[in-house]
């Protein structure tokens, strides 16, 4: 991840062609020469990648591979460079020889510019439709409209995705070098793992009537009790379990306030320096305390890429 410009699921080459979505007629020949991606709700939206090459590449499918009818449930992703539209479905993977069944955290970072966007894209739109059943202003139920993108119910009523945003922050000190420190945390609602301990940056829905920059500060002082400054935005990247827009910042804190937890959300945290989040990115085992080992976020995640940018160096635009 290092060296990257953008966080791993950041990435796209593809036109969404929105005009496309409310043209049936084009829709429905775009189907028959279209490729499809497979997602099964099922199995936490996962989708098969072929096992014969490296790094991973998803399986897209024809019309013809898929069972009759599939179609009425197929969500528009847009249109590849090529020209060739691609759609969605939830439906039973496929057993094809060569492949094998995978989750966006386990291959995200690992994808080409365009698997990463649709793969994202897809599971984004799968995962709001399953929560969208019903509308919540009359508690009807909705169906899927305009290729996937909007659901109507029996009145006209219509609903569109909504994505919530939330921030990330990686707080550090300002220190250059080894013995820079920067503050992780584990959350109270991740399962525990004997022997090892998983830390990642501070993060939380930007409430109503806030900015992400007003949700930075709150969010730390709240699960962490340190006050923080320069706050700069990094970048943003879609986290669609089930539908976030996770929002990426620096800050930096003094390491000589004292770390108050709330403890209904931050189980342990602690300032690392430079040398220890190196030593455990190269495999090394890093204590932290009871010979617990460090884990990171995986690499999947903006977390990661919010600590790789500051153990690189980087802390604002402007440096």
């Amino acid at each position: 991840m290092s060296g990257e410009t953008a966080p791993p699921l950041a990435r796209s080459t593809l036109d969404r062609a929105a005009h496309r979505r409310t043209d049936p007629a084009w829709l429905a020949e775009a189907w028959l020469r279209g490729r499809v991606l497979v997602l099964d709700s099922t199995a936490e939206g996962r989708t098969l990648v072929r096992t014969d090459v490296s790094p991973p590449a998803l399986v897209l499918l024809g019309a013809g591979d898929l069972p009759a009818g599939s179609e009425a449930a197929a969500m528009f992703l847009g249109v590849e460079p090529d020209g060739v539209p691609v759609f969605a479905v939830d439906v039973a993977l496929p057993d094809l020889p060569g492949t094998r069944a995978v989750g966006l955290r386990d291959v995200g970072h690992l994808l080409s510019d365009r698997d990463a966007g649709l793969f994202t894209t897809a599971l984004a739109l799968l995962n709001w439709h399953l929560r969208h059943g019903y509308t919540s202003a009359t508690g009807t139920p909705t169906e899927m409209d305009e290729a996937g993108w909007s659901r109507i119910d029996r009145n006209g009523e219509r609903i569109w995705p909504r994505t919530d945003p939330a921030m990330i922050v990686l707080v550090h000190d300002g220190v250059d070098g080894l013995e820079g420190r920067c503050l992780l945390g584990n959350n109270a609602a991740w399962p525990s793992t004997p022997g090892q301990r998983r830390f990642s940056c501070l993060a939380g829905y930007v409430e109503p009537g806030e900015s992400a920059e007003a949700a930075v500060l709150r969010e730390v002082r709240e699960e962490v009790g340190v006050g923080v400054e320069r706050i700069a935005y990094v970048g943003s990247q879609a986290w669609p379990f089930p539908g976030s827009l996770m929002l990426g910042f620096l800050a930096t804190a003094d390491p000589e306030d004292p770390v108050r937890l709330d403890p209904t959300e931050i189980a342990y945290a602690r300032w690392f320096t430079r040398a220890e989040i190196g030593a455990a990115l190269a495999g090394r085992t890093v204590d932290v305390g009871g010979g617990t080992r460090l884990v990171l976020p995986p690499p999947a995640s903006i977390a990661l890429f919010l600590i790789h940018k500051w153990l690189d160096g980087w802390v604002d635009a402007g440096r």
